[in-house]
Parts: C-alpha cells; sequence; structure tokens
C-alpha cells in the first residue's frame, strides 16, 4: 500500500537528494596536473615500511636494557635493534624484569606502532605488569653493534 509522505518528510528527501546532487559535482578533485615520481610505487612502499626496518617477530631472541628509555634487541641471531621509549620506564632496568609483548597486524615489526610492551617486574605472583611505549624503532650497524657494553648486549 501507498502513502504519501507528509510535508516534512517530502522537505527531507527533496533535501537529501538536492544535497547528493551537489556533492557529486563538488567531490570530484581537481586534476592534478603535477609530474608523477618516477617510480612511484617503491616510493609508497618506502614510506609504509622503512628499508631495513623491519624483522619477523618469530625471530625476536632477547633483550638487554642499559636505562630506563632505551632497549636492545637481538633477533635472528646477529641482528640488532635499539627500541627507544616515549617516556621512561624504569621497569627496564629491575632485577629480573619480564617482557610481555602483543603485536598485532602483520608477523612484521617495523615501527613503533607495531609495538605493545608492558614489563612486568618479575617479583612474584602479584606483579604488575606497566605499559612502556615505544617512539623509536632503529636497525643497528656493525659498528653501533660493537659499541654496545658487554652487560647490555642481548
Amino acid at each position: 500500500m501507498f502513502r504519501p509522505l507528509s510535508d516534512v518528510a517530502f522537505a527531507c528527501v527533496a533535501t537529501l537528494a538536492a544535497l547528493s546532487a551537489g556533492t557529486t559535482a563538488l567531490a570530484q578533485p581537481a586534476p592534478d596536473r603535477s609530474p608523477a615520481p618516477a617510480n612511484l610505487s617503491s616510493a609508497t612502499s618506502k614510506a609504509a615500511k622503512p628499508e631495513n626496518q623491519c624483522f619477523l617477530i618469530t625471530q625476536f631472541e632477547d633483550w638487554r636494557a642499559p636505562d630506563d628509555k632505551t632497549m636492545y634487541i637481538r633477533v635472528n641471531l646477529n641482528e640488532y635493534f635499539r627500541i627507544g621509549m616515549s617516556g621512561e620506564c624504569p621497569e627496564l632496568t629491575y632485577p629480573d624484569p619480564h617482557l610481555i609483548t602483543v603485536w598485532r597486524g602483520t608477523n612484521e615489526a617495523c615501527g613503533p606502532l607495531d609495538w605493545d610492551l608492558k614489563v612486568a617486574d618479575g617479583s612474584g605472583p602479584g606483579s604488575f605488569a606497566v605499559p612502556c611505549i615505544v617512539k623509536s624503532q632503529t636497525r643497528l650497524t656493525p659498528a653501533e653493534v660493537a659499541a654496545i657494553p658487554k652487560k647490555y648486549k642481548p
């Protein structure tokens, strides 16, 4: 059964139709006349994943913290990364600390957004896991690895 629209409903439908017709024309972006980069696909992939900054999360093996804002990790036997915290995370330097990491998304860690890091002090069953916010993830060069003091090298 067909019911006629009330004046208010008709006005709403008419307004929506006018708006959708008007926004279709407005939504069309002006053509970009700037020259395109020579290799667009490699430029966008480098922006998404910095070259040589990723590691497979299954290959994360060990870690040590020289202070409450820095953590060194070893990946795949002989690759090292410096993980910088955005603030102090004193639990990193407690005796017998335990990392609690939750990885989101892919099976790679490529930067700070891939880390969900908490540190528990390891003092017993009542220990509390404190979140530590990762600010940076940097692959270390062989010279930088050699400069890590032995007690802080994972």
